[in-house]
């Protein structure tokens, strides 16, 4: 059983979950071991919940909402708490993405992160800090709930093939990756769009970026470099990231096409005749 040590609630949203769940906890009168029973886990993990040393998932937190009766109390901050675990320059764009009504998005490296299945974020995130890899996963997963409402944002995506064809975590994860494209090429509110080589030269040799739209506020642009990102609602910026989405999307292969494409390498690069192929060499 972890020790208790006292927690500031106000220092951080996992503070305050820990605080919250230690302290809902002891008025239904258990014990950290009584409450992972309830909820299937061991008593050393709420107590280490309850003490800042792991982040809670939201799994974890709907089974305490049930086992306490909390009414959602904990799945609530579970959204706050997994946000808080991303990088704190990406934190705003993440607050703006899940409020936006719109979103357009090309990509010249990796698949957009709501597009992401867990194994190619883990894939992408264990390049950067991979000590907080859970977290930094559970976090892009919990990004991926606004896809999930009740009334989405509408999704624009145009991928450079690069991305189709960049080996991310292997060929298992790149074939699950790409079928999970199609599927969500499938979503009425989804247009997902591939950029040919073919293309040559195009408007998105700059590098990718994001056009976030609202109901009530300014349009927002959202780019990042080596270090950080940066949002911007500048008028003449916003404008020039219109202009350059509009020639990217008359560039790229039509939907349908795209789909055809993204099939093509999934079977082709990433399929079990390619891998029956490549161990034949081998």
């Amino acid at each position: 059983m972890v020790k208790p040590r006292d927690l500031d609630p106000t220092a951080s949203p996992l503070d305050y979950y820990g605080s919250e769940l230690r302290r809902l906890r002891e008025a239904a009168s258990l014990s950290q071991a009584e409450l992972g029973s309830c909820v299937f886990v061991t008593a050393s993990l709420v107590g280490q919940v309850e003490t800042t040393k792991r982040v809670p998932t939201r799994d974890f937190s709907e089974r305490v909402d049930a086992a306490l009766g909390t009414d959602g109390h904990f799945s609530r901050l579970a959204g706050l708490v997994l946000r808080s675990q991303l990088p704190t320059w990406f934190q705003p764009f993440a607050e703006m993405e899940a409020r936006a009504s719109y979103l357009s998005t090309y990509q010249a490296q990796l698949v957009y992160g709501l597009l992401q299945t867990e194994e190619y974020a883990r894939a992408v995130l264990a390049t950067g800090v991979p000590n907080r890899l859970d977290d930094l996963v559970a976090a892009r997963m919990e990004r991926q709930r606004v896809l999930g409402r009740e009334r989405p944002p509408l999704l624009l995506v145009i991928l450079d093939q690069a991305v189709l064809c960049r080996p991310v975590g292997g060929r298992k994860v790149m074939r699950d990756q790409l079928a999970h494209l199609l599927n969500c090429a499938d979503r009425r509110w989804v247009s997902l769009q591939i950029l040919p080589y073919e293309a040559g030269e195009h408007a998105g040799l700059v590098g990718s970026f994001t056009a976030l739209r609202f109901d009530d506020d300014p349009e927002v642009v959202y780019t990042e470099d080596l270090i950080s990102g940066h949002m911007t609602a500048n008028l003449e910026i916003v404008r020039e990231a219109a202009r350059r989405y509009a020639n990217l999307q008359a560039a790229a292969l039509p939907e349908g096409k795209s789909a055809e494409l993204i099939s093509r390498v999934m079977e082709e690069r990433y399929g079990d005749q390619a891998e029956s192929a490549q161990l034949g060499v081998a």
